[in-house]
């Protein structure tokens, strides 16, 4: 994974990563192994806690994880958290849990930076704490504010000032919509999306809204059960969707033309349906240029076998 993440700005490779739930203990991410290159966007759907994973959040159980050249899965030490943290941030689902209530917009949005003493007064900082309440669309007034004073979009903005005022060069965005009235999601994605061009931004966004994804994304990655099983450039992945799971989910997509909905067919995606053994087992396939997916030999002659029949 080293010299793949040479080229890029976030690599990672996870055998399993184990989660204790409800009592027990699951295996939630396996065989997951993917790079990000600088000044983009990859969508994931279901990539929750691999995302959780690559910010330290979690510990995984076996693995790897490199960001800007260097491995950060491991033990480091305060200079090299601090280079981690400061150049890699996370925008949470819940706006409303992530916020300290009894913080002002101004302390909530300037304690990253004070903590990886990023500028050097006092007044820098009140300063840039400003210029990051204008840039997601708020007001020097709202500083002095509390949490439970603003809306659910206008709590994600605060959040997604926090998240920008340490400089970081990969955002992960953890479903930053799904939480919020579709009135607002609108409002949240345009400023993210404007935001990502203006700053050159890299963001994994996490979702599970697959049409939000292909608005916003670049390249997509598809999981099921902890795997990745398809990922490729968005236009790619939604004109040819390969795997059966890809398919399904596509299909699941509402068409607002009441017309067309009703003559939707929607894709059922059984598990059972792929027979592997000792001989056949899966793998990542490139089906065409830039567009990988999960699959056996046998499936990959069959969905050649179906390209022709189709040309």
């Amino acid at each position: 994974i080293a010299s793949a993440v040479e080229a890029g700005l976030l690599g990672w490779k996870m055998q399993q990563h184990h989660s204790q739930f409800y009592g027990g203990d699951g295996i939630v991410v396996k065989g997951v192994e993917n790079t990000i290159r600088n000044v983009g966007t990859l969508a994931s759907e279901g990539m929750r806690e691999t995302g959780r994973t690559i910010i330290r959040l979690y510990k995984p159980t076996s693995g790897e994880v490199w960001f800007n050249g260097a491995r950060i899965d491991g033990q480091l030490n305060k200079e090299e958290t601090r280079a981690v943290t400061s150049k890699m941030q996370m925008i949470f689902q819940d706006p409303v849990a992530s916020l300290n209530p009894r913080m002002t917009v101004e302390e909530i949005i300037a304690e990253g930076a004070k903590i990886n003493g990023i500028f050097h007064s006092k007044e820098e900082l009140k300063e840039n704490v400003k210029k990051m309440l204008e840039l997601v669309g708020l007001t020097s007034e709202h500083a002095t504010r509390y949490p439970h004073e603003f809306s659910g979009g206008q709590r994600q903005r605060i959040c997604i000032a926090r998240a920008l005022i340490t400089k970081p060069d990969l955002i992960i965005a953890d479903e930053p919509i799904s939480a919020l009235d579709v009135s607002i999601q609108a409002q949240v994605l345009n400023l993210l999306n404007d935001l990502r061009h203006e700053l050159g931004l890299t963001i994994l966004f996490i979702a599970h809204d697959l049409s939000v994804v292909k608005y916003f994304s670049e390249r997509v990655a598809v999981m099921n059960r902890g795997r990745i099983v398809e990922m490729a450039p968005s236009e790619l992945l939604y004109q040819n969707p390969v795997h059966p799971y890809t398919r399904s989910l596509l299909s699941a997509i509402p068409i607002p033309n009441p017309i067309l909905e009703k003559k939707r067919v929607r894709f059922s995606y059984d598990p059972a349906m792929h027979v592997y053994d000792e001989q056949n087992q899966p793998q990542m396939i490139e089906v065409e240029p830039g567009h990988l997916v999960f699959l056996s030999q046998k499936e990959y002659q069959e969905y050649l076998e179906a390209k022709k029949h189709e040309g």
